[in-house]
């Protein structure tokens, strides 16, 4: 999932002569090839049904919009085309480096860590964050920063998952596979802070912000082999192979059987719940 990086490390950035720690306890890296394929599944994944939220809220000519945790840019992208010249996008993320490729006269790609940093306040009709806030330990002040960042009628969108609600059931749904390695997976994740359930919480934590016109939907589908989701499968359980053996869910056998069975021509397992929640600032 998006705008995460790299396990527990610190990076310094230079500015002049100020050294800035910047702690970077994310699970999952905007770093290398990996990270790429990643972000180029989740865009094929989700970004039409993303597009189409944001489409919802009355998006026009003009409007100001800030993309938090941008990963990829597909979105930033997006919007950039949508607001038109006198428009203006605010793309961030702790590790902007694809945000920094694109070229948009409206774009504005900057290094922000939404846990600890301010966002400017009262500037955007639109805030959007995609699978960023499930992975935040702080993700209640984060959350906080984004509805701060609206001006009054702005629109915010919200998109996280559920997990855990919509599980593998071979023995109700013979051709679903049940996966050892998603189940260590979640281990792993949920050890390092991470909820995953928090999309369905969403529409609660809109209203208790002040929010109105709050409303919700959340969709599932069924991931096959050779598809984008089964690639992400792939491809995020293969970034904690290491985490998921070492802390001993799994041997390397079980991981590599898994791994294997996930491009089987016969494979199917429910996707995680994708929430979308919306709401707007008096």
């Amino acid at each position: 999932m998006n705008h995460k990086l790299n396990e527990l490390n610190m990076k310094t950035t230079l500015t002049g002569k100020d050294r800035t720690a910047i702690p970077t306890e994310y699970v999952f890296g905007n770093a290398g090839d990996r990270a790429k394929t990643q972000f180029l599944e989740l865009s094929r994944l989700y970004d039409a049904q993303t597009i189409r939220h944001i489409e919802q809220r009355g998006i026009d000519e003009g409007w100001s919009c800030l993309e938090v945790g941008g990963g990829g840019g597909s979105i930033a992208s997006w919007l950039c085309v949508r607001v038109g010249a006198t428009g203006r996008v605010l793309a961030t993320d702790i590790d902007p480096r694809f945000l920094h490729t694109l070229s948009f006269p409206n774009l504005e790609a900057r290094r922000h860590d939404i846990r600890s940093e301010p966002l400017p306040a009262h500037e955007f009709d639109l805030v959007h964050a995609r699978l960023v806030l499930t992975h935040l330990p702080e993700r209640e002040s984060a959350l906080e920063r984004m509805v701060a960042a609206l001006k009054p009628g702005g629109w915010i969108v919200i998109e996280e998952i559920d997990d855990l609600t919509l599980l593998p059931d071979p023995a109700v749904y013979p051709g679903e596979v049940s996966l050892k390695v998603k189940g260590a997976f979640q281990q792993v994740l949920n050890a390092r802070g991470v909820d995953l359930r928090y999309g369905r919480s969403m529409p609660q934590k809109l209203r208790a912000h002040g929010l109105q016109n709050i409303g919700a939907e959340a969709t599932a589908s069924i991931w096959k082999a050779g598809s984008a989701g089964a690639r992400l499968v792939k491809f995020s359980c293969e970034e904690l192979r290491e985490a998921i053996i070492g802390a001993g869910h799994l041997s390397q056998a079980e991981f590599e059987a898994d791994m294997a069975r996930v491009a089987e021509r016969d494979f199917l397992m429910p996707s995680p719940m994708l929430w979308t929640a919306w709401g707007q600032l008096p």
